[in-house]
């Protein structure tokens, strides 16, 4: 019972807020010295050489290099108040063109705080003042910013192709079709609520100053360079021309020549990108090698052969496994971050669903959805965090809750179509 104990100890203290990698680094250590002593550690170097040599890894710094340098060359800035002008004459319009504007934002940046912080510096005064309801407002600025962790090239989707053994293009691949279902749920149901509360979400007065042609090709001119970006790096992914760590590259390249056409390219600039996505980087790899110790210590203490006997003797088999997989995730979800997530949790399960003949793809994407709600879900939700700090002072906590719950359920119901309808994505739920 060493693991199961040294388990509950690392969630116990990652609710206490003590930091991640230390977290499972020191708990992996405290407990493979009380079971074995130091020479377990004796190939944990290896262990971390592996980690730094993966070249499926090397696709998350370039992507959060592309995703970096986008956020500073305004790309959102152009995109919303264009995309603004040209649906904000209709009732929700405004709220239509956050969510498009932060399906473009995901399949061109992926990086969620930036996202949904700069939604939340541009979108959200405008739909204050447009009289929108504070909670339609906040939850379309929440939900449409994290985007970008279901919507390829998805940061998530990278790590958990790595910690699954799958290709990440085949992932990527996978996650276009839950994507899009997402995205038109949430524009669907802007349409509803305005239909039946139009008080919600006034439409813009038109402005006669802007003839109709102008704001159609000023959201073109703002729509096609990061369109065009998406197509090359998505496409040479799909098409095989280019490995995922290749087309990653290729997107970083296609970020700086964007912000040159945007005429934001800096020397500083990229200095100050390079910087960021460092920082973030190292947070990643620090909580992998974290979980490297803690999951070679749980697996020495014999935690995961108790755990996969267990989840085996489940009732249901293959289904029983699944709706307890995914329940545990989304109660985790509320305390603890994707990373820590997929990189301690995936890996335990993963056995099991491979016992079960799951078709591991499909598993992948059920929890790549299921970790896109630990951002919305409170208490410790990112995304809420990120917007309430850059909200004005008449925009409360609990406008952005109460905002949020309409896109959480509309999540599960994604996720309880693809675990139900895998073949309607073009999946199958089994090998």
């Amino acid at each position: 019972m060493i693991g199961m104990i040294m388990f509950g100890v690392a969630l116990i203290m990652l609710m206490f807020g003590f930091p991640v990698a230390f977290t499972f680094g020191g708990v992996a250590l405290f407990f493979g010295i009380f079971a074995e002593g130091m020479d377990l550690f004796a190939f944990m170097p290896y262990r971390i050489m592996s980690v730094m040599q993966n070249t499926v890894l090397m696709a998350v710094p370039l992507f959060i290099f592309m995703g970096v340098v986008l956020q500073r060359t305004k790309l959102a800035e152009q995109l919303l108040t264009s995309m603004g002008r040209l649906f904000g004459g209709l009732p929700g319009g405004l709220a239509i063109s956050t969510v498009l504007v932060g399906a473009l934002l995901a399949a061109s940046t992926g990086v969620v705080g930036a996202s949904v912080v700069a939604m939340g510096l541009i979108s959200l005064p405008v739909m204050l003042a447009h009289n929108y309801d504070k909670r339609l407002a906040t939850g379309t600025i929440c939900a449409s910013g994290t985007l970008g962790q279901i919507v390829p090239p998805s940061i998530i989707l990278i790590i958990l192709g790595d910690v699954l053994g799958l290709p990440v293009g085949d992932l990527f691949k996978a996650a276009v079709g839950p994507g899009m279902v997402l995205i038109g749920l949430y524009i669907f149901y802007i349409l509803i609520l305005t239909r039946f509360k139009p008080q919600t979400a006034p439409p813009m007065p038109p402005d006669d100053s802007i003839s109709r042609g102008k704001e159609i090709r000023d959201a073109l001119l703002a729509i096609i360079p990061p369109l065009a970006l998406i197509v090359v790096v998505l496409g040479s992914i799909f098409t095989g021309i280019a490995t995922p760590t290749e087309s990653s590259a290729l997107g970083g390249v296609g970020a700086v020549i964007l912000a040159i056409i945007y005429r934001q390219f800096t020397f500083k600039m990229v200095w100050d990108a390079s910087k960021d996505t460092v920082k973030v980087t190292a947070m990643v790899f620090a909580i992998l090698i974290g979980a490297t110790a803690f999951s070679m210590v749980f697996s020495y203490t014999g935690g995961d052969y108790l755990l996969e006997e267990w989840l085996l003797m489940l009732p249901g088999e293959q289904w029983g496994f699944i709706i307890l997989a995914m329940l545990v995730i989304l109660i985790l979800g509320f305390f603890i971050d994707f990373v820590e997530i997929s990189f301690i949790i995936v890996p335990i399960l993963a056995p099991v669903a491979e016992a079960l003949g799951i078709n591991m793809v499909w598993f992948a994407i059920l929890v790549a959805m299921n970790l896109q709600t630990s951002f919305l879900t409170p208490p410790f939700g990112f995304a809420l965090f990120y917007l309430k700090g850059v909200a004005p002072p008449n925009v409360k906590t609990t406008d952005i809750y109460k905002g949020i719950i309409p896109f959480i359920l509309i999540q599960l119901l994604v996720l309880g179509l693809i675990i139900v309808f895998p073949e309607w994505f073009g999946m199958s739920s089994s090998y």
